[in-house]
């Protein structure tokens, strides 16, 4: 029987989890800086959507290519499972704060610009040499 309490960080899903919750945060702190920015200047509101899903897709980059730093293959397969990860966690949070689940036209650009820059972060981490 396997001991319990201890954690593998070598696995791929402890990287996969490490690359959402960077994403998470880096996401939290881009929008926080959005908001107190948009308030305190003359920026319209119309900017919000395309800001959004320029951070979303930064955020998933930057999260999904440090989750696959240690791993050697499959770095689009590891980038996309986080993109999926975060996605997945934003639209069931949304729908529950905003009691109700719909796609439009920007959640479908947020959504395949997330799994685009999954992969693309994916790939970028496996290739990045580590000394």
């Amino acid at each position: 029987m396997k001991k319990m309490g201890k954690i593998n960080k070598d696995s791929k899903s402890y990287s996969i989890a490490k690359g959402f919750i960077i994403a998470l945060l880096i996401s939290l702190i881009c929008i926080f800086l959005y908001a107190v920015i948009l308030v305190n200047t003359t920026i319209q509101e119309k900017t919000i959507k395309p800001v959004i899903i320029t951070i979303t897709g930064i955020s998933i980059l930057i999260g999904s290519s440090i989750s696959s730093l240690k791993i050697k293959k499959k770095g689009i397969v590891n980038g996309m499972c986080v993109a999926v990860l975060y996605l997945g966690s934003f639209y069931i949070l949304s729908s529950i704060a905003l009691c109700g689940f719909y796609l439009n036209l920007s959640s479908i650009i947020t959504i395949l610009v997330g799994i685009a820059f999954g992969g693309i972060g994916g790939i970028i981490g496996v290739n990045i040499k580590r000394n």
